[in-house]
């Protein structure tokens, strides 16, 4: 049997005879540079992603009017914890991927793909048929209008028969995040948006399938990109040699649930706190919320740069750790902080210069003065800020690359429970203001945490 540094030394002279030595950079390029181009694919995948999403919705309800979109929307706070679970799975297997690519143990990297997509495949096969049995009962239990209660029944079964495929999806994106090549989830990102809006206008507008045509386009979407995802995934490791390894390891699958379960956690949370923070602002009126709901589409357009370099931050540690390099954490780490700065500058000009018009693509000449000042204020106010949300992700980053979750949970609860809790006691007595008055509030204590913890360098142990 090949030891482990054999193997990584073969491996290694095999990859760069094959082209391939581009793949290290993370742990090989100037810290600037590597956090930069692996950050870029993320940063224009999810920019792309929130686009589609407002394409989709304008579809469903252009062709199938207000009830259709509004039984999507009574599904979509459902379907977004799946999701989040999708994501969190898909960052447990990327940091221990990334660990094991890092130290050139090609052979054990391989288990932990194949472990991943066993068990992913697994767990996503028992959520979709629980969700597509229970979705009536928990409907009802959302207190989903009883006019539309029968349309997002099945519009959430078909999204449940899918779910397998988004899982894959997501957890394949995850490992190729892994070995460095951000730019191939990129590209499936786009192909896969694209032929969704495709498929929707065919279903929906053409073919007049209603809402179960923007249900199955989806579907169709993911399950296509998944297969095709698979294949790449399988070429890209026929061409790295290793010694055989085994399809599935319990040991593996412990060390990624360690990172996975708190990430699950983390994004379960953050979700059904901000379901109960969008109850506060509901009671103010639909005006108000109109221009929330705005404020509130372009506050994720804004924060997907921060949170690109933020999650570069997890596979950029992850390989320096397993590469004992731990000095290129902290370098890393600054480089990060640079960017995030520049960022923050260009964010904080677009939105004190630009707010209103930006509001006024969503509101358009019908909105009311109210939904235009509400809108406004939020995106004035919080662009000061978002320098400071891009330092909570970078460190955290770090955080979860090391495979330090506890605190980075700890944090990131600490932060949601900050701004529900404020949001829920003030805002009925101080006005709607107050909701986004605690934001930067939150961000702040959330990045505090995680820096007392990332000042500890346990990355430094664990790479010894």
């Amino acid at each position: 049997m090949t030891c482990p540094v054999e193997e990584a030394g073969h491996s290694r002279r095999y990859l760069m005879l094959h082209g391939m030595a581009r793949d290290d950079y993370l742990y090989t390029e100037k810290p600037m540079k590597a956090i930069f181009i692996f950050s870029l694919p993320m940063m224009l995948g999810n920019l792309f992603q929130q686009f589609y999403t407002m394409a989709d919705s304008i579809i469903v309800g252009r062709y199938l009017g207000e009830k259709a979109l509004a039984a999507v929307g009574a599904s979509s706070a459902l379907t977004a914890v799946f999701i989040a679970i999708a994501i969190g799975g898909g960052a447990g297997a990327s940091v221990v991927t990334s660990r094991l690519f890092g130290a050139g143990a090609y052979g054990r990297m391989k288990e932990s793909i194949s472990t991943s997509l066993a068990a992913f495949l697994v767990l996503s096969l028992a959520l979709a048929a629980a969700g597509y049995i229970l979705s009536p009962a928990i409907l009802s239990i959302l207190n989903t209008p009883e006019d539309i209660i029968a349309a997002a029944v099945l519009y959430l079964r078909i999204y449940f028969l899918g779910l397998p495929f988004l899982f894959i999806y997501n957890i394949l994106s995850s490992i190729f995040n892994a070995l460095g090549k951000s730019r191939i989830p990129l590209l499936l990102l786009i192909f896969s948006s694209l032929l969704n809006v495709v498929l929707d206008i065919a279903a929906v507008a053409h073919l007049g399938m209603g809402i179960a045509g923007a249900a199955w386009a989806t579907l169709l979407s993911q399950a296509i990109s998944a297969v095709i995802s698979m294949a790449v995934l399988r070429n890209t490791l026929s061409r790295i040699e290793s010694e055989t390894s085994k399809l599935f390891s319990r040991s593996i699958l412990k060390e990624m649930g360690k990172i996975a379960l708190p990430s699950i956690l983390q994004q379960s949370t953050i979700n059904i706190g901000m379901l109960l923070v969008q109850s506060v602002v509901n009671g103010f009126g639909s005006e108000v919320l109109a221009g929330y709901s705005a404020a509130i589409r372009v506050d994720s357009l804004l924060g997907v740069p921060m949170s690109a370099v933020g999650n570069s931050m997890s596979p950029y540690t992850a390989q320096n750790i397993g590469a004992r390099k731990a000095g290129r954490i902290a370098e890393g780490y600054r480089a990060a902080l640079f960017l995030i700065l520049a960022i923050g500058a260009i964010i904080c000009i677009i939105t004190q210069l630009f707010g209103n018009a930006i509001i006024s693509l969503f509101l358009g000449n019908g909105g009311t003065a109210s939904a235009y000042a509400t809108g406004e204020h939020y995106l004035s106010f919080l662009g000061w800020f978002y320098t400071i949300l891009g330092i909570a992700f970078v460190t955290g980053g770090v955080l979860r690359g090391s495979g330090d979750m506890r605190m980075f949970t700890t944090a990131s609860i600490a932060n949601l429970s900050f701004r529900v809790i404020g949001s829920i006691l003030l805002a009925p007595r101080f006005g709607v203001d107050t909701v986004w008055y605690v934001v930067p509030v939150g961000w702040l204590l959330y990045a505090s945490l995680c820096y007392i913890s990332y000042r500890k360098k346990n990355w430094a142990i664990i790479s010894r």
